[in-house]
């Protein structure tokens, strides 16, 4: 693997190292996950899927009219 260095004002940093930590993991991972997502071509599929996959979305049964407007 190759190291890069970055430079972005160091409040920014600071905040970004924040979200990372709040989400168990680090900003350098978070930064490999984005560049991997940049690299690639857009298949929006695949764009949806990681999407998903970030924000933990789980499909699992059907829900009825009932439960989706629940309040």
């Amino acid at each position: 693997m190759k190291n890069i260095t970055l430079s972005a004002d160091e409040q920014l940093i600071e905040k970004a190292r924040e979200v990372a930590r709040s989400k168990r993991t680090t900003l350098n991972q978070e930064f490999r996950t984005w560049l991997e997502s940049y690299a690639r071509p857009n298949d929006v599929a695949a764009q949806y899927r990681d999407l998903m996959k970030r924000l933990d979305v789980r499909i699992g049964r059907k829900i009825s009219r009932e439960e989706m407007n629940e309040r």
